[in-house]
């Protein structure tokens, strides 16, 4: 198509094309596309065009060629769109359907364009979709199966010490973290402000690790902690020690612990045989979520370990130390509960 040809306009066309371009009702592009063609009409070059109306030589020539074929008829946009989807009940069982499936492509899961295409619908059919059945492909959420044959029985041993504890005697859960990495950053760490995080630097040093015994008592919340270069039975026996001091004399406290090979050694049960006071209540396999502790351990790790910085090994001891100082000022006890108390406790491999 020869560019340099001006194009010819009648007297209705012009004066339709110069209505448009002064008109504030129409749309932008159309206002732009009748001002592009009086403007090729009245012979002005494509570079003044293009200066004019902020595009390019091919967007006026594409123009150009179309209002030449087609008039004014041809300025029309000619975007096709999307056909109309009706979200029918046999459409949604489909969608949910495919959902279940895998995709074909070797992909976990289904985003909403991916099956968008597979179906030939909008995306956004496929999120309402979704949305109404509660489903969240991108979501994964993991469990633990216990396989105590017992599970049931020892659960109920431990909650029922929870809701009905023995008069006079103390319940104290008791594990240990292991492993706590006493880490120090090679680059100094920039405070918080306004509008930004506090940063770390990505680089660490090691300075080596540490093991935290602890006892929380159910019902004041109140922690007993001991630090530990190493995770043996006869840690754990001398932190029992202390744990049966720090008691009334003589007075009955049960244990709650994990199935932990260091909680069952033989000098563990010499230790219960010598302080008979001392009933241990362990929790069924694969069922630690059950010693309270672990929600305390939780609370430590936010506030204290995971964005500590640790000179030395005997820094993240101080550190600890001085934590449960702080904390047993104001500890209360966990309210600790089913979200469903009228469900029975069951193992899952017997449900």
């Amino acid at each position: 198509m020869d560019t340099s040809a001006a194009v010819r306009l009648s007297r209705e066309e012009r004066d339709e094309l110069e209505r448009r371009a002064r008109s504030q009702r129409v749309r932008a592009d159309v206002a732009r596309r009748a001002r592009m063609m009086v403007m090729l009409a009245d012979g002005m070059p494509y570079t003044a065009i293009e200066r004019a109306l902020g595009c390019s030589s091919a967007t006026v020539a594409l123009w150009k060629q179309r209002f030449v074929e087609g008039g004014l008829a041809g300025l029309g946009a000619r975007h096709m769109g999307t056909h109309a989807t009706v979200l029918t009940p046999a459409l949604e069982a489909r969608v949910l359907a495919w959902t279940r499936r895998k995709p074909p492509n070797g992909a976990t899961h289904w985003s909403t364009r991916l099956l968008a295409r597979r179906l030939g619908v909008s995306h956004t059919l496929i999120a309402k979709v979704w949305q109404r059945a509660g489903l969240k492909p991108h979501r994964l959420e993991r469990y633990v199966r216990s396989t105590d044959p017992d599970f049931e029985t020892k659960a109920a041993d431990i909650i029922g010490l929870y809701l009905h504890p023995p008069a006079h005697a103390a319940v104290v859960c008791v594990d240990e973290k292991t492993a706590i990495q006493a880490l120090d950053r090679r680059d100094p760490v920039l405070p918080l402000s306004p509008g930004r995080a506090e940063r770390h630097g990505f680089e660490y040093v090691r300075h080596g690790t540490l093991s935290l015994y602890a006892a929380l008592e159910t019902r004041t919340g109140a922690v007993l902690g001991k630090t530990a270069v190493r995770h043996t039975s006869s840690e754990f026996v001398a932190f029992l020690a202390d744990l049966v001091a720090s008691q009334p004399t003589r007075s009955a406290i049960h244990v709650i612990a994990d199935n932990l090979s260091a909680h069952k050694t033989p000098q563990v049960q010499a230790f219960l045989t010598a302080h008979p006071q001392v009933t241990m209540h362990y929790t069924p396999t694969y069922g630690s979520w059950l010693n309270q502790v672990e929600l305390w351990f939780a609370k430590i790790e936010r506030d204290v370990i995971a964005r500590g910085i640790f000179t030395s090994v005997t820094d993240l001891a101080r550190k600890l130390r001085r934590y449960i100082r702080e904390y047993n000022r104001t500890a209360t006890p966990f309210r600790w509960s089913y979200a469903d108390p009228s469900r029975r406790i069951q193992a899952l491999s017997n449900s």
